[in-house]
């Protein structure tokens, strides 16, 4: 492991002010994610102007509570994408599934599960009605699983 810094960061004064507003912690009422003081701390200790420190990585580290590693990579990003996006959570690349049933669909599931069961059953599985929400085409397909989270939310809701 090597002493010599890759990426060197000199912050701004305004940069330096924002850090040091989030470093204490609190905002007013609103507290402050751990993470994000941590990350604020460690580049106000990192600062290689005129008026920061400039510690070495592995003094921020064990001020920090952190590893060195850490301290690299958040060098890194903060000479690449700006000292400030260490402050902000990485966006998803890909979105969340869509859901397999929205309201109209939840709506017939719980229409069919409070129907007559078919002949010779005396209530409705779990794996009955998913069966007939695909038996129906209110779904391509769909697992008894799902169909049960679903059932679960709606009595929830009532309850």
């Amino acid at each position: 492991m090597s002493n010599r810094k890759i990426y060197h960061i000199k912050l701004t004064a305004d940069e330096r002010e924002a850090f040091a507003e989030v470093a204490k912690g609190k905002r007013g009422k609103l507290n402050i994610a751990a993470w994000k003081v941590q990350r604020a701390t460690a580049m106000l200790k990192c600062d290689e102007s005129e008026c920061g420190p400039a510690w070495s990585d592995q003094k921020i580290a064990e001020a920090v509570g952190t590893t060195t590693r850490s301290i690299e990579n958040w060098r890194k990003q903060a000479a690449l994408r700006g000292p400030t996006s260490l402050l902000e959570r990485k966006q998803r690349e890909m979105p969340p599934t869509p859901a397999i049933l929205d309201g109209q669909k939840e709506a017939q599931l719980t229409k069919l599960a409070c129907s007559t069961p078919p002949d010779g059953r005396s209530r409705w599985t779990l794996q009955l009605l998913a069966d007939k929400l695909v038996e129906l085409e209110v779904v391509e397909s769909i697992s008894a699983d799902t169909v049960g989270r679903v059932q679960k939310k709606r009595v929830e809701a009532l309850a």
